[in-house]
């Protein structure tokens, strides 16, 4: 395909600019619902609940809906507030006549399965959990007042009036919407909406999950896993650019910090290789060499524990507890050949590293290293995760052959975290317009099924098969959510906003736009952007020194105008 390219550079207002690399505060506000899903029992004016309201209860409000129980009949309602939110909820109640706070159970959801669902009260695994952030609360409605509970991830809540006989006059019910308000430096938009849709729920993925560090789940696993960090800090370096940077050191420390030598991060040895790989990637965004600098003690001793784990003549790596992702974690084979090309891509990043900062005896050993790691080539077992891992390290025999392989395989072998990884793999072999319809298909599943951010994990198989997490499972019928839960996240601990799931904001911008850095902080950026099947694509590119945008066009007669602005201080290289 041929191109024509036009460059502009730009000189932006550095003042303005610098005022978008300050990390965004955290802030809150207030969401009505969007729907009433049901009630049951005595639930009158229940539509009064989807009305705006300003958030103070008065004396003089004549407007209420009205809740009561009987020893018989619990009365209950079950909102929806139209996408995924981390927070809590706050009810507003009125005057009654009784001044004695009234007792409710409050349950999110992050479908409506897990919101019309108890939590566990004994060993079976088939309902939710109260563990990491409790998604069932009691709390007591005051008279004439309001009561909040506590921050998880849900798009659901079901409310349920415990005491008996009483009256409950409720004024309006609204989830506290709890996020960094960071702006879109980074955008994508295409002929295609679903990828637009995609591209847009990538980000709200990853947004939600950016609170006082970067979490890789709102509901459980709220927590900062480092290998899971990666696809998260490209997609932050991509779209939040330099507003998101002082939140990655944050993370990173804390992995560093909380795991001091011999310990691997999160307990975790192919964890600690990510950690490697993660500075790496920063670093090339950022350019931050007075941070990278201060990791170099651990690195060092870091890379020295590894060389003890990779066989000295072989260079077989036999370093344990090894880990991918979920499917792949009862495959040893498979993990086996993952770790030889993790532990590859992380030592010649280390190397560079060890050129950036002078470190030469870093760069030494961890060339060593890697020149040793290429001698061992394992199976990858014609696995998908295992083959992109082949290829993006330069263990594969056959590139292309092993591309092929990850196409023949489907989706039934992606995930939401490595199926980034493929789609790079694709990429890199010369398959943009079949990895775009990949993401296109299984990211575009998530949102098929009712989904407004991406998942944990995905069986693509049961897809065709399963109703939508946004509405009531008809009797029979699979419900992804709480039948389809494997490993740890059985019983609807699947969390359906998962910050390794947004890959795809980054990749669209990397390989569809076209925008790779390709020497630390931006200085020189690639452009080769491919618009596969589709006809236009736009958007823009954070970089420390400002911003790039890009217009793509097809022609008539299939060439495409490219046309590209860049500020001063960054080389563009076709």
């Amino acid at each position: 395909m041929s191109q024509k390219i036009i460059l502009i550079c730009l000189t932006l207002a550095i003042g303005q600019f610098r005022a978008l690399a300050e990390t965004p505060a955290i802030t809150e506000d207030f969401v009505t619902p969007s729907r009433i899903m049901k009630t049951a029992g005595q639930v009158t004016n229940a539509d009064n609940l989807l009305k705006p309201f300003s958030g103070q209860v008065a004396v003089s409000d004549t407007e209420f809906t009205i809740m009561r129980s009987s020893q018989a009949d619990t009365a209950s309602v079950l909102l929806d507030f139209g996408q995924e939110i981390h927070g809590g909820l706050k009810i507003f109640a009125g005057t009654r006549a009784s001044k004695a706070p009234a007792r409710v159970r409050i349950t999110y959801g992050e479908s409506v399965t897990e919101a019309m669902s108890d939590i566990a009260r004994d060993s079976k695994e088939t309902n939710p959990t109260n563990d990491h952030a409790p998604r069932e609360f009691v709390a007591y409605v005051p008279w004439l007042g309001s009561v909040t509970t506590g921050y998880s991830g849900f798009r659901f809540v079901r409310i349920d009036l415990l005491d008996a006989d009483v009256d409950v006059r409720l004024n309006a019910i609204q989830a506290i919407r709890r996020q960094r308000d960071f702006a879109r430096l980074g955008t994508f938009s295409c002929s295609d909406e679903r990828l637009n849709s995609i591209w847009d729920a990538s980000v709200r993925t990853l947004q939600l999950n950016m609170q006082e560090y970067i979490w890789d789940g709102i509901k459980r696993d709220r927590l900062v896993w480092l290998g899971d960090l990666n696809p998260e800090i490209l997609v932050a370096c991509n779209v939040f650019g330099p507003q998101s940077y002082e939140l990655i050191h944050k993370s990173l420390d804390f992995g560093k910090n909380g795991y001091p030598l011999p310990k691997f991060i999160n307990d975790m040895s192919s964890y600690s290789l990510w950690w490697i790989i993660n500075q790496h990637d920063l670093y090339m965004y950022e350019g931050n060499t007075a941070y990278l600098a201060e990791q170099l003690p651990y690195l060092n001793g870091l890379v020295d524990q590894f060389t003890a784990l990779i066989d000295d003549k072989t260079g077989e790596e036999k370093i344990p507890g090894g880990f991918l992702d979920w499917p792949t974690s009862r495959l040893p084979d498979v993990i086996h050949a993952g770790m030889q090309s993790l532990a590859l891509i992380a030592m010649e990043n280390a190397a560079s590293i060890g050129r950036w900062t002078g470190d030469k005896s870093l760069t030494k050993k961890s060339e060593q290293l890697a020149k040793l790691l290429r001698k061992h080539r394992p199976d990858s077992k014609d696995n998908t995760q295992a083959l992109s891992l082949a290829i993006l390290s330069g263990l594969s025999k056959n590139p292309k052959t092993d591309a092929l392989k990850i196409l023949d395989n489907g989706l039934d072998q992606y995930s939401t975290f490595y199926g980034y990884y493929a789609s790079e793999a694709l990429a890199r072999t010369g398959h943009i317009a079949e990895a775009t319809d990949n993401i296109s298909r299984y990211w575009g599943a998530m949102l098929d099924l009712g989904s407004t951010t991406f998942w944990e994990d995905l069986t693509y198989a049961d897809v065709a098969k399963s109703s939508p997490i946004s509405e009531f499972t008809p009797a029979g019928a699979y419900d992804i959510h709480a039948d389809g839960g494997d490993y740890c996240y059985k019983g609807l601990r699947l969390s359906l906003c998962h910050g390794w799931a947004a890959g795809p904001a980054a990749w669209l911008i990397n390989n569809v736009l076209g925008i790779t850095p390709l020497e630390p902080g931006c200085a020189t950026v690639r452009f080769k952007p491919c618009l596969g099947n589709l006809t236009h694509a736009e958007g823009s590119f954070p970089t420390p020194q400002g911003i790039i945008s890009v217009k793509l066009t097809r022609r008539p007669n299939g060439e495409t105008d490219a046309q590209i602005t860049a500020p001063e201080g960054v080389k563009i290289l076709r």
